[in-house]
């Protein structure tokens, strides 16, 4: 059985509508196609990332790897770091697949100033009833923008964390669900420190992975100024699947099969991780289950209804860069958590899996 890499050109992109967690029983009429919202199997998934790529790309250019990483997170279920300098579309990649999805979406922009009320939402007294009512904050929404969020203090900070972890929010004793498919993508700025709160090592495990975009090439930006010269290709994209869609894949990419061989090897490396001499602290049981999570996501992006080993290559630098930190005496050789990784997979040896 031959991989369908979710790195092929994706097909043109029809347009749907909607939003609702329910799916309905009948696929959507958009036009000269149909969106099925039935999400079943591996292929299912894989026909969704396409979709979902394709039509993403007509306002990000050349961010195929990162928009592949996306989808790993919000099929796993998890939430996105993304750690860059300012303007390279970290903004605009959060607003092009919440409108491909058909996603509510909210921005919160984080500042010194900001309150953990101002994000979670806050009990207001109603002078008329008598009582107090509940004003949810934008968290309340399925895909949330954390711009800048080592802004915030550290209690806005934690102001996320049961939202993230358990996609609820508890306020005034009362606990609120979030509207699934919920996801956060935070960005923060790695060269500018001044007035910034650097997020705790706590926190940062909380995100299953942590990636940049970085510097389009000089055809990229070619074309990106070709796109915006009449208006922003943002405004024009149109839903091409449900949220209701992503969270089915949700479901299905847990019944991805993963080989007893290749949860081993995953293991051999987080287990190494914890006894490298270059590393002061290695991944965390959370870790192993965000490596874990997405492998499943990855293989059924491609196509996929196993784990292959490469798999585990592919997005194992963005789930762990983060969660690794490197001894004080081995940053001053140069040595950053990427390199211990690449060394470290180099090391274990790569389990035989074939296709049944």
């Amino acid at each position: 059985m031959s991989a369908r890499d979710a790195d092929a050109a994706p097909p043109s992109p029809s347009r749907g509508t909607g939003s609702g967690e329910n799916t309905p029983k009948k696929p959507l009429k958009t036009g000269n196609a149909a969106i099925s919202p039935a999400i079943r199997t591996s292929a299912d998934v894989g026909e969704l990332s396409k979709r979902i790529i394709g039509n993403v790309e007509q306002a990000i250019v050349g961010k195929r790897k990162q928009l592949v990483l996306s989808l790993v997170t919000w099929f796993s279920g998890g939430h996105i770091l993304l750690e860059d300098v300012p303007g390279v579309a970290k903004t605009m990649l959060a607003r092009a697949l919440a409108r491909s999805v058909g996603c509510k979406f909210k921005r919160v922009q984080c500042t010194p100033d900001l309150l953990p009320t101002d994000v979670t939402g806050t009990s207001i007294f109603n002078q008329k009833k008598s009582q107090f009512e509940f004003r949810p904050g934008p968290v309340f929404t399925q895909i949330l923008l954390a711009d800048e969020i080592n802004r915030a203090t550290p209690r806005t900070q934690a102001s996320l964390l049961e939202a993230m972890a358990e996609a609820r929010v508890t306020v005034d004793g009362n606990t609120h669900a979030l509207e699934p498919p919920f996801i956060v993508i935070a960005t923060q700025n790695p060269v500018d420190h001044e007035g910034t709160f650097p997020l705790p090592e706590a926190q940062l495990d909380r995100f299953m992975m942590r990636f940049s975009l970085g510097y389009p090439s000089m055809q990229e930006e070619l074309r990106m100024l070709e796109l915006l010269q009449h208006s922003h290709p943002v405004e024009r994209l149109q839903p091409v699947a449900e949220a209701s869609e992503i969270a089915a894949a949700q479901q299905v990419i847990r019944s991805v099969h993963v080989d007893p061989r290749v949860r081993e090897y995953l293991l051999q490396i987080i287990s190494q991780t914890r006894q490298n001499p270059d590393l002061a602290l290695g991944g965390s049981p959370r870790a192993t289950i965000a490596l874990f999570r997405c492998a499943q996501a990855m293989a059924a992006i491609r196509g996929r209804s196993f784990v292959l080993p490469d798999d585990i290559k592919k997005i194992i630098a963005p789930v762990m860069n983060h969660r690794v930190i490197v001894r004080p005496e081995s940053r001053l050789r140069k040595i950053t958590g990427d390199k211990v990784i690449e060394e470290i997979l180099g090391e274990i040896a790569v389990p035989t899996i074939e296709a049944s």
